[in-house]
C-alpha cells in the first residue's frame, strides 16, 4: 500500500483515505492502485462489513493528477477502471464521506460509491470542459441516473458547481455531517455493520443490477438471487434474535 493511501480497521469498517493534501487528493497511478487492493480486501475478508472512501486534508478528490495526465500517466487499474473503483465497485457497501471539492475524476469516484456523507461547505462538479475534456470515468453516464437529466447536462456542459444544500435536494448525497464528513460516514457504516451481512450485500446486488434488467424479467432475476438471504442461517438467527429481543449474532451464512 502506497503512503499516498492509508488504510484502517474500526468495528468491521474499513476507512480508505486518499492521502495527496497537498495536491488535493488528485487521483494517480498509486492511488488508484491503493483502492483496488483496499476493495479486494473488503471483499475478501468476512470480518469487514462496509468501507469508507475519503479524503485527506479536507478535500475529498480534486480529480485527475492532470500533472501526471501530461506525463502519460494514467489513475487507471485494469478490470477497475479509474480511481481503481468506476468499473468495478465492490460487492460489499462503499460510503464516500467527502469535505471540501469532489470534482472531476472525484466526483466520479463519490457517484460510484452506494452512499454519500458530505460536510457542510462541501461541492460537487464535474468542469472537465472548462479544461477541453470530458467526465468519461462515468460522469456523463451515471450522473444522470442519479440527479434529473438536465441538472446533469447543465453540469457537464458549463462545469460549474453544486454546493451541499443543492446537492441534498437533488438526491445526490444522503446525509449532512455537523461535524467533519467522516464522523456522519461512520455513524451511517455503523448502521450498515448491524444488519446481516448477506440480506446487504444482496440488497445491494438486487438495488444496482436490476435497473439494467428488462422489465418483464425483474420479478424472475431478483427472486433468483433471493433464497441466498431467505436459505441462510442469518436469516433463522434474525428471526430468532427478534422473538427472543436480542441483538442478532450474524455469521455472514
Amino acid at each position: 500500500m502506497s503512503e499516498e493511501l492509508a488504510t484502517r480497521v474500526e468495528d468491521g469498517i474499513l476507512v480508505i483515505t486518499m492521502n495527496r493534501p497537498e495536491a488535493r487528493n488528485a487521483m494517480n497511478k498509486a492511488v488508484a492502485e491503493g483502492i483496488a487492493e483496499a476493495l479486494d480486501r473488503l471483499d475478501a475478508e468476512p470480518a469487514l462489513r462496509v468501507a469508507i472512501l475519503t479524503g485527506a486534508g479536507g478535500t475529498f478528490c480534486s480529480g485527475m493528477d492532470l500533472k501526471g495526465f501530461l506525463r502519460g500517466e494514467s489513475p487507471v487499474v485494469d478490470g477497475r477502471g479509474f480511481g481503481g473503483l468506476v468499473l468495478k465497485p465492490p460487492v460489499k457497501p462503499l460510503i464516500a464521506a467527502v469535505d471540501g471539492y469532489a470534482l472531476a475524476g472525484g466526483l466520479e469516484l463519490m457517484i460510484a460509491c452506494d452512499l454519500v456523507v458530505a460536510s457542510a461547505g462541501a461541492k460537487f462538479g464535474i468542469p472537465e470542459a472548462k479544461r477541453g475534456l470530458a467526465a468519461g470515468a462515468g460522469g456523463l453516464m451515471r450522473l444522470p441516473d442519479q440527479i434529473p437529466y438536465r441538472v446533469a447536462m447543465e453540469l457537464a456542459l458549463t462545469g460549474n458547481f453544486v454546493d451541499v444544500e443543492r446537492a441534498m435536494a437533488l438526491g445526490l448525497i444522503n446525509r449532512i455531517s455537523k461535524g467533519p464528513a467522516i464522523e456522519g460516514a461512520m455513524a451511517l457504516a455503523r448502521e450498515i455493520k448491524d444488519n446481516g451481512p448477506t440480506a446487504v450485500r444482496v440488497s445491494k446486488q438486487i438495488i444496482s443490477e436490476s435497473r439494467g434488467w428488462p422489465q418483464g424479467e425483474r420479478w424472475e432475476r431478483q427472486d433468483a438471487l433471493l433464497p441466498e438471504v431467505f436459505q441462510s442461517p442469518d436469516a433463522r438467527e434474525g428471526a430468532a434474535a427478534f422473538a427472543e429481543k436480542r441483538k442478532p449474532n450474524w455469521t455472514g451464512q
